[in-house]
């Protein structure tokens, strides 16, 4: 077993609900260790290897796209994307989703892969890039992730929760006369306001885009005893116009990959587009473009095939979002014997195996849907993920709602390619999976209680809605707690499990 601490790091108020944040003790580490990311071959990085000649030579163009930089005025050479800014983190999709492959995660000078995956932290160099006069802040660094920055509440203390850009275009050579301000993150560190994302990885995303909703809810009601054995429930994040599931982002919070990436495109690198046409930040003096800066090119499409190809006439966010319907699931190298008993205890219990229970919310098969795209339709895929929302208590909690996720609520990442991933837990806390099993674990003393009420009158009919959240601990303790009862040999055989994937 292993112990906690309770000490808190922030708290914050909704309605009157105080909720607490606390870190876990780091404990003795037993003889078990990460072994680390994999070496060798990415195993993915590439298109859907059923799709026809068309559909792959669009997920190449559209390849191409996701790798474009962008610049304030889109003529800086080697930067032809038009409208960074006025705030940002990043000029490129590539940038930050690049480990293993491009379309991953945040790279590292660690990682086994070759440049760019192995590399620093691509957001230091951005920030003075072409006469840019940015600090870097403190919790970036040239070892550790890619980041956004949040912060808990606004300056009149109502939760906030938004993104705030690391960055501005002040001082750039394309952006003359913009004096925007970075944030004052220092201060907002010193007050414990600021909490961090990563870069989830692109890889797969097509079949979890094409997974029909009842596929999703019959799979979360599975093993409905095993489950409440162990504590778990979860819900869905949905979509507040059609009710739909919602299933990109870290809290599930947006329903297809092209908001997802509109949203990214918007809030990551300050590009206004078809799906977000608002520039943020749009002060006087840092405003250079017409908007939307993105938007479809309307050229003569006789010409296509002459001159180019479809994806000359997509906006990019059309493109982005292609690169990752059209990207191949990772592939994982599960094989040695150490491996497949970690995979077996990874397993969902049962009467006749000693399985812990972690594939009771990392799902390990899903359907998709029929699918215009070719092979894509009816397959059967593994991202060790239920997509659902589930409460993982203090220790993680962001004080972030996205939705109807909560503050301590967050879908279940999926575990495919993890094999190779540098950086863990939505925050990039850790490089290590065996601290990343101890971070799912929250002290049942600790509790996130948030109450909502409102009353009003509708067609002379007063109405007076209102919500409690109560929750102790983390749905995950019980499989943690499992976890480190297990002997270290077993122990050890799951990380490896997980490092093949």
């Amino acid at each position: 077993m292993y112990a906690l601490c309770p000490f808190p790091i922030r708290s914050f108020v909704r309605r009157g609900a105080i909720i607490g944040t606390v870190l876990l003790c780091a404990g003795a580490l037993q003889a078990q260790v990460d072994p680390g990311p994999r070496p060798g071959p990415a195993g993915a990085g590439g298109p859907v290897p059923t799709l026809n000649v068309n559909e792959t030579n669009f997920w190449f163009a559209a390849l191409n796209v996701f790798q474009k930089v962008f610049s304030v005025s889109g003529t800086i050479s080697g930067e032809p994307g038009l409208g960074l800014g006025p705030t940002f983190n990043g000029n490129s999709c590539g940038m930050c989703h690049i480990q293993p492959a491009l379309g991953g995660s945040s790279p590292a000078p660690f990682s086994p892969q070759p440049p760019p995956a192995n590399g620093p932290n691509p957001q230091v160099a951005v920030a003075t890039l072409d006469g840019a006069t940015n600090v870097v802040p403190s919790f970036i660094t040239l070892n550790g992730p890619v980041r956004e920055a949040r912060f808990i509440l606004d300056p009149v203390g109502n939760l906030d929760g938004g993104v705030h850009g690391l960055y501005t275009i002040q001082g750039r050579t394309d952006a003359v006369g913009c004096t925007l301000a970075q944030p004052n993150f220092p201060a907002q560190l010193a007050n414990n306001n600021v909490v961090f994302r990563i870069p989830t990885p692109t890889f797969g995303l097509g079949f979890v885009e094409n997974t029909p909703d009842i596929t999703l809810q019959k799979n979360l009601g599975l093993n409905a005893a095993a489950k409440g054995a162990a504590g778990i429930s979860g819900r869905f994040n949905t979509s507040g116009n059609d009710g739909t599931i919602t299933r990109f982002g870290w809290k599930a919070q947006n329903k297809s990959l092209l908001i997802f990436s509109g949203e990214a495109d918007n809030v990551e690198q300050g590009v206004s587009n078809e799906n977000f046409p608002n520039e943020r930040s749009a002060v006087a003096g840092c405003v250079f473009n017409a908007g939307p800066e993105d938007s479809t090119h309307i050229i003569n499409p006789n010409t296509l095939g002459l001159t180019g190809t479809a994806n000359e006439m997509s906006a990019d966010i059309v493109n982005f979002a292609a690169f990752m319907r059209l990207n191949a699931t990772p592939t994982p190298t599960t094989s040695t014997a150490s491996e497949l008993r970690g995979q077996a205890l990874f397993d969902v219990p049962s009467t006749t195996s000693t399985s812990i229970g972690c594939a009771l919310c990392h799902s390990t098969k899903l359907t998709t849907a029929k699918s215009i795209f070719t092979g894509m339709g009816g397959f059967t895929y593994q991202p060790l993920s239920d997509f659902a929302l589930h409460h993982m208590g203090s220790t993680l909690a962001d004080g972030v709602t996205q939705g109807i996720a909560g503050p301590d609520e967050f879908r279940t990442a999926p575990l495919w390619g993890v094999g190779q991933r540098l950086f863990f837990m939505h925050d990039g806390r850790t490089t290590d999976l065996l601290k990343a099993i101890r971070l799912h674990s929250s002290p049942t003393s600790d509790c996130i209680n948030v109450a909502d009420s409102e009353s009003f009158k509708v067609n002379g009919t007063p109405f007076a809605p209102s919500s409690t959240i109560n929750f102790c601990g983390s749905e995950a303790n019980t499989v943690v707690n499992r976890f480190f009862a297990l002997p270290p040999g077993s122990q050890q055989d799951i990380l490896n499990f997980l490092r093949s994937l």
